[in-house]
């Protein structure tokens, strides 16, 4: 049982092809219905969930790959530090090294967090702004009905 799925030219790339809900919702002809209006109206929230996913998955992007370039650093910081571990001040500079090690490890992971959550805020914004567009024109919609 194949169904076939025929993308107009009037979705965009990625997008629901919403030509047939418009047709289908005109021909019931329902009175106090804007039909295009309704099809608009969820369009844009295919759109504001499409931009919210890009979002998440650009910033989950690029933590990964910064969480990749602090471990290639911290293994080349181990490397180095191995090379003196047969000198005679070996345990000086291994102290040195540890608590270089420490604090850089806090940073690390404080500048992970904030792309963590930039991430997330980011995301969370088009949602959100796309949620208040909804409530202006179920507000508008309301008003109209008095």
């Amino acid at each position: 049982m194949a169904t076939s799925t025929k993308k107009s030219s009037a979705a965009a790339p990625g997008m629901p092809d919403l030509g047939e809900l418009t047709k289908t919702l005109k021909q019931f002809k329902l009175p106090g219905v804007d039909a295009s209006a309704l099809v608009e109206w969820q369009r844009k929230d295919f759109e504001a969930l499409a931009e919210a996913n890009r979002q998440a998955y650009e910033g989950m992007k690029a933590l990964a790959e910064r969480r990749s370039a602090i471990l290639r650093e911290n293994l080349a910081a181990l490397q180095e530090s191995m090379k003196g571990a047969l000198d005679k001040d070996a345990m000086a500079k291994q102290g040195e090294v540890l608590q270089r090690g420490m604090k850089k490890a806090m940073k690390d992971f404080q500048e992970l967090a904030a792309l963590e959550t930039k991430t997330r805020t980011d995301a969370w914004k088009v949602v959100q702004q796309r949620m208040q567009e909804n409530m202006a024109s179920l507000q508008a919609l309301m008003k109209g009905k008095k």
